[in-house]
């Protein structure tokens, strides 16, 4: 098989290496990729929302299997397209991608099935949306409507706070058009988790638990971010919560995208809020996580291949995933200043000593060669990814790799899957 990866993150990296081991695949083409997946895949220059020159492209190399990484590209109807051209591919329709390309569907569908989730009000009226702000009070969580690249959502512990982040989204549009309008939430307390499952638009076949770190700093201080880092399994998804979650949302999610006319197929991501042993939705995304992607393909012992293509055909059948015993845990490194402002073009050394160690894989994200070297082109650079027999041994492998590795500035958080520990 030749395949096609859409994408150049840690994610498309994780796939990429994860696609590579499949005995079915002869040749992978990955567009536009970044230097770590230069080493497995041919590098195509081709961003990702180009979707007709993908097409061409994937035509023209007689492609027999497309995996879309990124979320814009879903959007903005590759999946449509591809197939329209008699094209396999991997990920939902432009309509079905909607679940994560407007909050405002996602929430209306999870009210009108019962799918349990924060209560809500969608704005496009700025005034409106302050009022109601003030006449819930704090905390309170504000949502830009599209897409946002994971920092759309503000979570306001005072009333003032959350009607700034309303004037920065719906005046000052510093997410642009995905601040259109507006989705004001109640604040969920609890335990975050994501959960992952492949889907045809029937059929579903659940990945193993995970966890990821959003917030910049330790203990899950400052801004939002993209992800810090991630680990598998999550031990706040008990065998018991893992069922509920499956029968009360993930199952639920696929029907009604079915009955709605929108059948959803590909990889369907819960990000969820977990307090007292019940599971609520707090957002959906169309595509793997990423950091959660790197830990879960790192532990996925069965080849991915076969399932990626029974998901684009419509016929998932009785594929299954065989996963690893080990547990997986994925650091992020960051450029500093992220997620503001950072200096892009720094040199990245001790990536070949990482590479030498056993049970450590180090995924590129934000990165490109220049002169000969590898350096950081974006705010989440790298993404090390430890195997042990446990999460602890996991996370001593994965924090073994980062102190090997160094730029001018870079960042990282110390207590990636501690909570894990605690549990």
């Amino acid at each position: 098989m030749n395949v096609l990866v859409v994408g150049g993150g840690g994610r498309e990296h994780a796939l990429v290496w994860k696609i590579a081991q499949s005995p079915l695949v002869e040749k992978i083409y990955c567009a536009p990729g970044n230097p770590g997946i230069a080493s497995l895949a041919e590098c195509v220059d081709i961003p990702v929302e180009k979707i007709a020159a993908l097409c061409d492209f994937a035509l023209d190399k007689r492609i027999d299997l497309t995996v879309v990484g990124p979320e814009v590209p879903l959007t903005l109807g590759i999946v449509d397209l591809f197939q329209t051209a008699g094209l396999q591919i991997f990920g939902p329709s432009k309509a079905a991608a909607q679940l994560e390309g407007s909050k405002g569907f996602s929430k209306d569908l999870m009210a009108k099935y019962g799918i349990p989730t924060a209560a809500y009000q969608c704005f496009t009226d700025r005034d409106q949306a302050v009022a109601y702000i003030r006449e819930q009070g704090a905390p309170i969580v504000v949502k830009a409507d599209g897409l946002a690249a994971g920092k759309g959502v503000i979570v306001a512990t005072e009333v003032e706070q959350a009607v700034a982040a309303v004037d920065d989204i719906m005046l000052d549009k510093v997410f642009g058009t995905a601040g259109a309008s507006v989705v004001i939430e109640e604040f969920m307390e609890g335990e975050e988790a994501s959960f992952f499952a492949f889907t045809d638009g029937r059929r579903i076949l659940p990945l193993a638990s995970s966890q990821d770190h959003k917030r910049i700093f330790d203990n899950d201080e400052g801004p939002n971010t993209g992800g810090m880092g991630a680990y598998s399994p999550a031990p706040v998804v008990t065998e018991a919560l893992y069922g509920e979650i499956v029968e009360t949302i993930v199952r639920p999610t696929i029907e009604a995208m079915a009955k709605e006319g929108t059948p959803y197929s590909g990889i369907l991501y819960v990000g969820l809020m977990i307090k007292d042993g019940k599971p609520r939705v707090v957002e959906y995304n169309a595509r793997f996580g990423d950091p959660e992607a790197q830990p879960l393909l790192v532990r996925m012992k069965s080849d991915i291949v076969p399932v990626l293509s029974a998901c684009a055909r419509g016929e998932l059948g009785d594929q299954r995933i065989v996963w690893h015993d080990k547990a997986a845990v994925c650091v992020v490194m960051a450029s500093g200043g992220y997620p503001g402002s950072y200096t892009k073009g720094y040199p990245i050394s001790g990536l070949d000593e990482a590479a030498t160690l056993e049970d450590l894989v180090v995924f590129h994200a934000g990165t490109s060669t220049q002169d000969g070297k590898i350096v950081n082109t974006g705010g989440r650079v790298l993404g090390v990814t430890g195997l042990g027999a446990s999460v602890a041994e996991a996370i001593a492998k994965a924090y073994q790799g980062v102190r090997l590795i160094s730029w001018q500035g870079a960042q990282f958080r110390n207590d990636i899957g501690r909570k894990a520990l605690n549990r």
